[in-house]
């Protein structure tokens, strides 16, 4: 977490959470559902405005986590901006050598490959569970004949209990209060 974020919050300790406002689909988006997007419907029906601006979305990258509950918030100074989830709170990259990184770049360590009864192939590495990115589900498949990886199936509503992540927070602030 940046080292202004964590400044940011000693100062200001007890700034309300955001709900709704931020969403990841299933091709490592990030979307922003002001109030008009939310009313239209819950995450992904009605999506918003998709953010392009690249050090926007390498801050909130950077400042990307999960509370004691499996709800994953993106910090913003002093401010929790919980995250809607399309399918799972990361999103894989396959390079051409086969190795498989983050929506930073960063390189993982499969551990376990996942397909669900859609056809869409998760990957659990050291850092969590992500879907794969649909342009990369080709050499998902190569990395399946190489016997690199075998494969679990698995529906994807088990996915969220099992691996302990919550897709809209929003949805279950409401059932809490």
């Amino acid at each position: 977490m940046d080292d202004l974020v964590q400044q940011a919050m000693r100062k200001w300790p007890n700034v309300p959470h955001c709900h709704g406002w931020l969403g990841l689909d299933d091709r490592g988006d990030w979307y922003m559902r002001d109030d008009a997007v939310q009313a239209l419907g819950a995450f992904p029906q009605a999506k918003g405005s998709k953010l392009l601006h690249t050090k926007l979305i390498e801050f909130i990258q950077r400042n990307y986590t999960y509370d004691e509950h499996g709800q994953w918030y993106f910090q913003n100074g002093p401010q929790r901006v919980y995250v809607e989830l399309m399918s799972a709170p990361y999103v894989w990259r396959i390079q051409a050598d086969g190795s498989v990184t983050d929506m930073q770049g960063v390189e993982q360590t499969v551990s376990a490959c996942i397909l669900d009864e859609a056809g869409r192939v998760y990957l659990k590495t050291t850092q969590g569970l992500g879907l794969v990115h649909t342009q990369d589900v080709w050499l998902a498949a190569q990395a399946l004949e190489q016997g690199r990886w075998i494969i679990q199936e698995k529906s994807a509503s088990e996915l969220a209990l099992e691996f302990g992540f919550v897709k809209s927070p929003q949805q279950r602030a409401s059932s809490v209060t």
